[in-house]
């Protein structure tokens, strides 16, 4: 018979045997912690990202404009380096990441290889950074008691979650968003040394050193992508929580203390100003801004509230990431998706301000999480996406630091009271990070190549644009019957598309089908009277039909708008040639 006595002999057993692995794990860290933990962070990340190094650059996607057809950066002369400072190619300033770009070709030439090489140790250097600025805010808050073990554990883990993760791919595996890691470095640092600036104590130069070091980053982020204009605001969140410097019971939001706190933000603030008067001055110079009368007010609170619940699903299920969300061509606020994401930033936004008191943390990372997006969410709409996987770069911190904090948690007092509660945080932290740097490993090779992009876009999240592109893709390698299935596809979601009817045509035609050519040539005109190459197109079909007067009006139209166009001009020779033999 069994003593009543086993089972309690049998916890008092599992008890122990957590508790000296707990204590194992906390004297490794204590002894070799400095190094240990950011290190295998940052080796989690080089193992995540390490199929980023086979990858090339990727066509129809800004990797041909931005790298591979653009001289203009290619070097760190003076002439290079005036054009980098006053540039607004693709609707960017962003002259410290071209900077970067022209060191990479000093170093590696056209080599694909170097320039993925390079995101990738920015991103890891970011996630190391990351691991830092947690350490600091778990103590600060509290959740790193006595030798603060559970606070680098925490931040570790937080790290972890935040640098492995599928979203973090599009921004470390397209070679042209250089402009995110190092927007993201820059960023983080400046919190950085924010946070150690708010270390000084008061009397012992507050605006000292590392005051100024944050202003300088902060401004370095900005020259390096405008999305850094939040900065100010993300600083006075911390301020807010974990820092108390800012709406506590003694000094309140306007008291001399708090004054003060808002009296630093000014100068992060007036270059915010001024990047974001830039950010506008780019835009308009590619005319990329949606106008009202074409999206309106209505709808762009709907792609927001959509855009906030996208994101945060995303981050939680990462499956079907796509290169492009491309935006509807019609925007129902009243219909299902927008209304239940409207839900969901609803319910988030209640139980953050419900639980200010007791849980600070969610509404300082909800608030942060909005505040950082508000730039690209829609409010004023740029470009053809509805939300994109690359936003979430600077915004995703704040819920990694969430789950860190609950792996601190777990291992405050692990070694005398809850070992068990240590051990099973942290191998499920593990094999979250492994399930997610899997994902990641498998989300690189998506950027392998243009054709490898575009048929995840195509297939995981269809759109006109996607289908257009993968058959641009598939009929330059001669597959041509797989471009027309595209191009179709294409026409099929956006019945408007001139360029997919153009090249429809030019497909159609390849494989012998002129009549149904020219019907799409003239389409591809009736949308768009101007289109140079549909012209060009519609008079070689002519030609091909004996329609040599027809043909030459259409060649003629072609060298009025593209005088350059010597393929134009020798078809129209020939076809006036041919016409006056005709006669």
């Amino acid at each position: 018979m069994r003593s009543e006595s086993e089972p309690v002999r049998g916890r008092d057993l599992v008890r122990s045997a957590g508790r000296h692995a707990a204590s194992a794990v906390c004297r490794l860290i204590e002894r070799q912690g400095w190094w240990l933990l950011p290190g295998l962070v940052a080796s989690a990340t080089l193992v995540a990202f390490l199929p980023t190094l086979e990858n090339g650059f990727v066509g129809d996607w800004d990797d041909d404009w931005t790298l591979v057809d653009n001289p203009n950066y290619r070097g760190l002369g003076w002439r290079q380096l005036r054009w980098m400072f006053t540039t607004f190619l693709l609707g960017h300033y962003i002259p410290l990441t071209w900077l970067t770009f022209g060191l990479d070709y000093v170093l590696w030439g056209m080599n694909p290889v170097g320039y993925h090489l390079t995101n990738l140790a920015l991103h890891m250097t970011t996630s190391v950074v990351f691991y830092a600025i947690a350490v600091r805010l778990f103590a600060t808050a509290r959740l790193a008691p006595g030798d603060g073990v559970a606070g680098k554990l925490g931040a570790a883990v937080a790290a972890s979650l935040f640098a492995v993760h599928p979203l973090r791919v599009e921004s470390v595996a397209w070679a042209t968003e250089r402009r995110d890691v190092l927007c993201g470095l820059l960023f983080l640092l400046a919190m950085l040394a924010y946070l150690r600036a708010c270390e000084t104590p008061v009397g012992e130069g507050r605006w000292g050193r590392w005051y100024w070091a944050a202003l300088g980053l902060g401004a370095l982020a900005l020259l390096s992508k405008s999305m850094a204009v939040t900065l100010p605001l993300v600083l006075l969140v911390l301020d807010a929580y974990p820092l108390g410097r800012l709406g506590g019971d003694r000094d309140g939001w306007a008291g001399p203390a708090a004054r003060r706190v808002w009296a630093e933000k000014l100068p992060f603030v007036a270059l915010s100003a001024g990047a974001s008067a830039m950010a506008l001055l780019a835009l308009q110079h590619v005319k990329g801004i949606k106008p009202i009368a074409e999206l309106g007010v209505a709808d762009r609170v709907a792609i927001s509230v959509y855009s906030l619940a996208f994101y945060l699903w995303k981050m939680g299920a990462p499956l079907n990431l796509s290169p492009l969300y491309e935006l509807p061509e019609r925007i129902e606020p009243l219909s299902r998706p927008y209304l239940g994401a409207a839900a969901v930033v609803a319910a988030v936004s209640a139980a953050a301000l419900l639980l200010r008191r007791r849980w600070p943390a969610l509404a300082a990372v909800w608030v942060s999480y909005v505040v950082i997006l508000v730039p690209v969410l829609g409010i004023v709409q740029n470009g053809w996406q509805i939300a994109a996987d690359r936003y979430t770069y600077l915004a995703s911190p704040g819920w990694a630091l969430l789950a860190g904090a609950g792996i601190a948690w777990s291992a405050s007092g692990a070694r005398r009271f809850w070992p068990v509660r240590l051990l099973v945080g942290l191998t499920g932290a593990t094999v979250l990070i492994v399930a997610l740097g899997t994902l990641t490993w498998r989300q690189t090779q998506v950027w392998h190549d243009t054709r490898s992009l575009w048929t995840r876009a195509a297939t995981t999240y269809p759109s006109a644009t996607a289908h257009y592109n993968l058959g641009v893709v598939l009929f330059h390698q001669g597959e041509v019957a797989g471009a027309v299935t595209h191009y179709r596809g294409a026409l099929a979601i956006k019945p408007d598309f001139a360029e997919a009817h153009n090249n429809l045509g030019v497909a159609l035609a390849q494989e012998g089908e002129i009549d149904e050519a020219i019907l799409h040539y003239r389409e591809a005109l009736t949308l768009k009277p101007a289109y140079a190459d549909a012209h060009f197109s519609l008079g070689l079909a002519l030609m091909r039909r004996g329609q040599q007067r027809e043909a030459v009006e259409h060649f003629r139209r072609t060298l009025s708008l593209r005088p350059d166009f010597r393929e134009a001009q020798r078809n129209l020779e020939r076809a006036l040639a041919e016409s006056r033999l005709a006669r």
